[in-house]
């Protein structure tokens, strides 16, 4: 992903954030709406949350050491997975508690015009920060729906903030129709309510957030199309005529670990065989600027051997022919 757009999309959420929650927090001061207390907290939760992915976007770009040599890509993932934590027990954890007491000691809001007014800026802004990171991602969402484009996206920050702006922005609306409720029946078990809902919602976009970063922690392919990219670039039909079998795998979001066995003429020189290897790394990396560490191991291809049969220990470069190589 440009880093740049995601950076501009977090600083624009954050900005947002900071001034919603302190908006927020005025509101419940004046009126005691469980509903803004949640839902300041909820918005202070994610301007902590922009500030962890700003730190692990800081922390990804240090040079490797010899401790690290693969370098600090993971660092992004990381925070993004620390994002859906903070999510899950400061935001939903504390609406549902808030909630609950509310529900068990309801009463009526107070200066209703606060709470109101309150929510009708948050949306306004959450909005503009909405549409930040709408902009943002469909530079790089292509043809892909938006599930897709949360469920494949290697770079976290641009998934994570699309779906902290569209949980609060469904937050809000849950918010404003509790405290309207409660505001027309003189019930303020309504705004507990609306509390609980705000809470549910922020733990199911919390557990969504975690499965897809804990995915991209135990590390991700390339995925089928860049995989497609690199076999067609490794292959010059000459010096190496096949790529017998391979394997990438994200080290960040921009940083692609490449391995893969390719298959060179019987009759090739040592000196050739490494001129081969180096030629192929030169095209993969022009073909896919992001494969920054490419390690191929070269080997021989027979066509004999692997048209006996569906056993794949018989194949060259399977799993039974990787011990002997």
């Amino acid at each position: 992903m440009s880093a740049s757009g995601g950076t501009k999309a977090i600083v624009a959420a954050l900005g947002a954030n900071l001034a919603i929650a302190a908006a927020k927090f005025v509101a419940f001061a004046f009126s005691g709406s469980s509903s803004m207390l949640a839902e300041g907290v909820h918005s202070l939760a994610d301007s902590g949350n922009q500030a962890l992915l700003l730190v692990g976007g800081k922390k990804a770009r240090r040079k490797a050491t010899p401790e690290h040599p693969f370098g600090y890509g993971r660092e992004r993932y990381i925070y993004a997975f620390l994002v859906s934590i903070v999510l899950f027990s400061v935001g939903g954890m504390f609406a549902l508690y808030e909630g609950y007491e509310k529900i068990k000691h309801p009463h009526e809001i107070d200066d209703w015009y606060w709470p109101i007014g309150v929510l009708v800026f948050a949306i306004i802004a959450e909005t503009f920060s909405f549409r930040t990171a709408i902009r943002e991602s469909n530079t790089l969402r292509g043809e892909q729906s938006w599930t897709e484009f949360v469920r494949r996206a290697k770079a976290p920050e641009l998934p994570v903030v699309l779906l902290e702006d569209l949980g609060a922005l469904v937050g809000l609306i849950l918010a404003l129709i509790g405290v309207a409720i409660a505001i027309a029946t003189g019930d303020g078990i309504w705004d507990g309510i609306g509390t609980l809902f705000i809470g549910a919602l922020l733990i199911l976009i919390a557990l969504v957030l975690a499965a897809e970063t804990k995915s991209l922690l135990l590390g991700e392919s390339a995925g089928a199309e860049i995989d497609n990219t690199i076999r067609e670039a490794a292959v010059d039909g000459e010096a190496v005529t096949r790529l017998i079998h391979m394997r990438t795998q994200h080290l960040g979001p921009e940083e692609i670990l490449v391995a893969a066995k390719i298959a060179v003429r019987p009759e090739s020189t040592a000196e050739q065989v490494a001129d081969a290897i180096d030629a192929a790394e030169e095209r993969i990396r022009t073909a896919v600027p992001s494969a920054r560490l490419i390690y191929l191991e070269p080997d021989i291809y027979d066509e004999a051997v692997a048209a006996a049969g569906p056993d794949p220990a018989k194949t060259p470069g399977g799993p039974g022919a990787d011990a002997g190589h």
